[in-house]
């Protein structure tokens, strides 16, 4: 069995290797991989949440553990955490395990990006960041290498952290300030949210035409960032189809009073699908478009062997 420690996993990813591996991900989603129900239980500590994601595709089998313990802001360690096991498609039997909490962010980060760089406007170059946590630095730091982006508006609940969030992107050369959420919707080409939120965290008038908004922070059932008024007029595309509507931001589009299913299922869009050219993706400047990632096994596979195979070119993997 191969082994890829924390340290070792943190050396090796950059945005570049995670924008390759998620866009590589996103094809194989749309065209051959078999996703499987998320798993999500809760720890004993209040609050703390792990979930298990698991998929296969011809080439990989195998899940990633992820954990969400919310005190660990006190012990100044990161509230999240995050393991990829790979299996040998032949045998069964365990084949690899990346330790992958820094990479989770590069991850994450990296499907943004490469729904930005097919649905934003090329010349989009104003960006409004809800949230301030350790995910919404890599979100706009990402976002910042497929578009020219000129200015970031940073919009939190807590205006230390924003204002801390403001001199962290200046410290890689990002031009940012903190500002109102009204504010930064209207003059925004591009909207990104990165919450745990549970409710809508703006108006659906605020937004302009020909902006692109990527809703990062929806993975489970009851979160919601964006108004579901949104979703009506504009066109949306997902990581994964089945997923989106049940965990991810879509859970919450209205519903047809006979049928009970949700109106805007036709309308849904796989990332991979554009990415392959077998969808369009923005069509003109004046549309709205909105990217729902509630987060797919398919792209930790796909980074987990990246990993691999940087780390044997490298000489680093340990076998266990």
């Amino acid at each position: 069995m191969k082994y890829i420690s924390e340290a070792l996993s943190s050396q090796l990813i950059s945005h570049e290797l995670a924008f390759n591996a998620v866009s590589a991900a996103f094809i194989a989603a749309s065209e051959q991989a078999k996703l499987f129900p998320v798993v999500i239980a809760e720890g004993h500590t209040e609050n703390s949440i792990f979930s298990l994601k698991s998929a296969n595709t011809a080439e990989l089998v195998g899940w990633k553990a992820g954990s969400y313990w919310p005190g660990n802001t006190a012990k100044n360690i990161p509230c999240h955490a995050s393991t990829i096991f790979l299996l040998d498609q032949e045998t069964g039997r365990l084949d690899a395990v990346i330790e992958g909490s820094t990479v989770n962010a590069y991850r994450t980060a990296a499907a943004d990006a490469v729904a930005v760089s097919v649905l934003a406007r090329e010349d989009a170059s104003c960006l409004a960041i809800f949230g301030t946590g350790h995910q919404a630095f890599y979100e706009c730091v990402s976002v910042c290498r497929v578009r020219d982006i000129r200015s970031v508006l940073v919009v939190g609940r807590n205006n230390d952290k924003a204002q801390a969030m403001v001199e962290k992107l200046a410290g890689v050369g990002i031009d940012a300030k903190v500002s109102r959420a009204e504010e930064a919707c209207r003059a925004a080409d591009i909207i990104i949210t990165a919450t745990t939120a549970r409710e809508a965290l703006f108006s659906a008038e605020w937004v302009q035409a020909g902006t692109h908004i990527s809703a990062m922070g929806v993975d489970t059932k009851g979160k919601q960032e964006l108004p579901p008024a949104l979703f009506e007029h504009a066109d949306l595309y997902c990581d994964f189809s089945t997923q989106s509507v049940v965990i991810g931001e879509f859970q919450h589009a209205n519903k047809d009073a006979i049928t009970g299913k949700l109106t805007i299922t036709g309308k849904l869009t796989m990332i991979g699908e554009v990415l392959s050219g077998r969808m369009k993706g923005r069509r003109n400047n004046a549309d709205i478009t909105i990217f729902d990632s509630s987060g797919i096994a398919v792209q930790d596979l796909f980074i987990g062997q990246y990993l691999l195979n940087a780390a044997l070119d490298a000489g680093h993997v340990i076998e266990c």
